[in-house]
């Protein structure tokens, strides 16, 4: 399976799906990073492992249309079939969602569907889970739709919150989580073991 990886950040969810993959975990390959920004640490990962790192913003094109197309002409081009969003902070255009529907996945640091949605990201999301009050949290690997954080739910695990937990080791308990649990949706999929039917997703077990 061809996948393309878009990152905003450090690529630490991306380092760790280059991980299963070259231990043979994960049965696929990563064709293309895609980034939105020049000085993402994504991209030095991704020119260690000769893997062609791309960066584009919208901001450059005359309309979102344009920026789809070229985004579009790009996924073609290296011939992805699955994209994995990463730590990515833009909004994938409506035609891109459209054109790879149900095989767009996106990694988000808290319980879906609670501490989602525009905004919640990094940080943001651990600090409002602390001030709910909630005493667990964790990480989903959920289908990309149109809307942020609301398409269907593939898979979830939880971390307890300890009395005295912080934003930061909130954060790093959540991040062991993200590193385990991408891969293994990855590799569901790549394995053609995700079956969709509208919201409702299921995954059966390996042979």
């Amino acid at each position: 399976m061809n996948i393309a990886v878009f990152a905003s950040g450090r690529g630490s969810n991306f380092q760790a799906i280059l991980n299963a993959i070259q231990q043979g975990y994960l049965p696929a390959r990563v064709t293309v990073l895609i980034t939105n920004k020049a000085d993402a640490g994504a991209s030095e990962i991704a020119r260690a492992q000769n893997i062609p790192a791309v960066q584009i913003s919208q901001t450059k094109f005359s309309s979102e249309d344009a920026f789809a197309q070229e985004l579009l002409d790009l996924l073609r081009n290296h011939q992805v079939e699955l994209i994995a969003l990463a730590g990515y902070l833009k909004r994938v255009p409506s035609r891109v969602v459209r054109q790879y529907h149900n095989h767009i996945v996106n990694i988000h640091p808290a319980l879906l569907p609670a501490f989602g949605g525009p905004g919640m990201y990094g940080h943001r999301v651990h600090e409002a889970v602390l001030e709910s009050g909630a005493k667990v949290s964790g990480a989903t690997v959920h289908i990309v739709d149109e809307e942020y954080d609301r398409g269907p739910i593939v898979m979830q695990q939880a971390v307890a919150i300890s009395n005295d937990e912080t934003p930061d080791s909130l954060a790093a308990k959540v991040l062991t989580v993200e590193h385990e649990i991408y891969p293994r949706a990855l590799k569901a999929f790549a394995e053609k073991r995700i079956h969709i039917e509208g919201r409702k997703v299921w995954v059966t077990s390996s042979p």
